[in-house]
């Protein structure tokens, strides 16, 4: 007991646990008596300081109990009384390196569209539009169902080594898609190596900004998440002009070592802050879908990958169906990725204040209109192709950067991990089948995309009901609960 007395005799709410970047607990008087007995509460009104003399030693093994409990409280305070540095020198670090290793993974995520078209039109010629699609498919499915697994690592484990390792596949991914000539080249090194490289950076970058941000974490993860933007400004406008200048294969390999770059500062500045939970798996846990909310969140966010890759994957090739030049084809890609640029970095702002539910209902119905309204009848019309791909670039932002955040509202931080893996596991299976199902829709209409533009205005339509409905059961339909 005499161990214990010397543990307890130095703890004090200004000592040790502001000391430690963490935690801080709150003590007050209901607390306490709940916790130590009445000579130990004396003790700490005089002193701050929850001191047992040895007079007053606690014989029974109630009172042992009562002090094994602190000592408890002290180790694992609740999730409520977590504090987060919401800045601060480490904290932006973390954002940067975070920008960093999207940039470098959703970058390539955003150009996807380049690729499937020089693909289509070069090496793959002799397959369909449909089966070049797949590559895509299994590409995007991979960088989101592989967070089944990898975002219960993080929760255990922290991100260092899932960084490293989905850095390492990441670029041999595009060197070998640099080298590769036949399909299943680019299917082992391009959809399946590059995919599980992605995966491996943006589940782990995502997630450390919730160890550091709260109140301020969607418009934190709306600012990582325009590296992914940027990507797609940038990769977009630079690969045609390098595809003819140096051909293909080192066109893919100067994009490699531009990302390697950027995944070796991703390495240095991701860092996590809080401990694991108490037994923590590494296995995600599929009776979180017993939750309503949570369950109305994972189809909204369903629906809306869906149709969120369509675009992105078919926009060059819808304006090169219609006339427009192949040069403005390639650069609707980079001009979308504009617009998204401002829409991930913007809402979260907004969502911060008016609530992340309801921004990401805005921004689900504006892209509804965007699409119906503008791309349906676009069609050869520069002016409607260009405003469409800003405006929908915009609206869409939200679709990366909001979704991880809503997520986050149905679960504590330290289990987000756990809780973004188990919504995007099914998610992973609408990023698979979305441009596969799109493309066939073009065959079945005889090559024209009007069905192709239904397809993801629908699948929008379903997303906002899905996240309406949560915001519903979360919140209630008050318009002014702010969720």
């Amino acid at each position: 007991m005499r161990s214990k007395q010397t543990s307890l005799r130095g703890v004090s709410p200004r000592s040790s646990l502001e000391d430690d970047p963490r935690r801080h607990v709150t003590f007050d008087e209901e607390k306490r008596s709940s916790y130590v007995g009445p000579q130990c509460q004396s003790d700490f009104r005089s002193t701050g300081s929850p001191r047992l003399s040895s007079s007053a030693a606690p014989s029974t093994a109630s009172s042992t109990l009562a002090i094994t409990l602190l000592d408890a409280r002290h180790l694992h305070p609740s999730s409520e009384e977590t504090t987060y540095p919401e800045g601060g020198l480490r904290a932006n670090l973390v954002v940067f390196g975070s920008f960093c290793a999207m940039l470098a993974g959703f970058g390539l995520l955003n150009s996807i569209g380049t690729f499937q078209a020089y693909l289509s039109t070069h090496q793959l010629s002799a397959y369909s539009e449909s089966t070049v699609g797949w590559l895509s498919s299994i590409y995007v499915f991979l960088s989101f169902f592989c967070g089944v697994l990898i975002g219960p690592i993080f929760d255990a484990k922290g991100p260092r080594y899932l960084v490293a390792t989905g850095s390492v596949c990441l670029i041999a991914g595009m060197m070998g898609m640099a080298s590769s000539t036949k399909y299943w080249h680019f299917l082992l090194s391009f959809s399946i190596l590059s995919g599980i490289g992605t995966s491996l950076l943006f589940t782990p970058a995502i997630s450390s900004i919730g160890h550091f941000f709260n109140t301020s974490r969607a418009r934190a993860t709306g600012l990582a998440a325009t590296g992914g933007s940027m990507g797609g400004i940038i990769f977009p406008l630079a690969l045609p002009r390098l595809f003819a200048l140096v051909g293909f294969p080192w066109a893919t390999r100067i994009m490699a070592f531009t990302q390697l770059l950027l995944v070796v500062l991703a390495n240095f500045l991701i860092r996590s802050r809080l401990p694991p939970k108490a037994n923590s798996s590494v296995w995600p846990d599929f009776r979180i879908f017993r939750d309503k909310v949570f369950t109305l969140t994972t189809a909204g966010v369903f629906f809306i990958e869906w149709g969120l890759f369509v675009p992105l994957a078919f926009i060059p090739s819808y304006a090169l169906k219609y006339n427009t030049s192949p040069t403005l084809s390639y650069q609707l890609l980079a001009i979308l990725n504009v617009g998204s640029c401002f829409g991930r970095w913007l809402p979260g702002y907004v969502a911060d204040r008016w609530g992340r539910f309801n921004t990401m209902i805005l921004t689900s119905a504006l892209s509804v209109v965007i699409i119906f309204g503008l791309w349906l009848p676009a069609k050869s019309s520069v002016t409607l192709l260009v405003t469409f791909a800003l405006l929908f670039g915009f609206s869409s932002g939200s679709g990366i950067s909001l979704t991880p955040v809503c997520v986050g509202q149905c679960c504590e931080t330290e289990q987000y991990g756990r809780y973004y893996a188990t919504c995007y596991t099914p998610v992973s299976f609408g990023c698979l089948t979305g441009i596969p199902i799109a493309g066939q829709i073009v065959a079945a209409s005889g090559g024209e995309y009007w069905g192709l533009v239904v397809f993801t205005g629908v699948c929008y339509a379903c997303g906002l009901i899905c996240f309406a409905a949560a915001r519903g059961l979360k919140a209630g339909l008050g318009l002014r609960v702010r969720n």
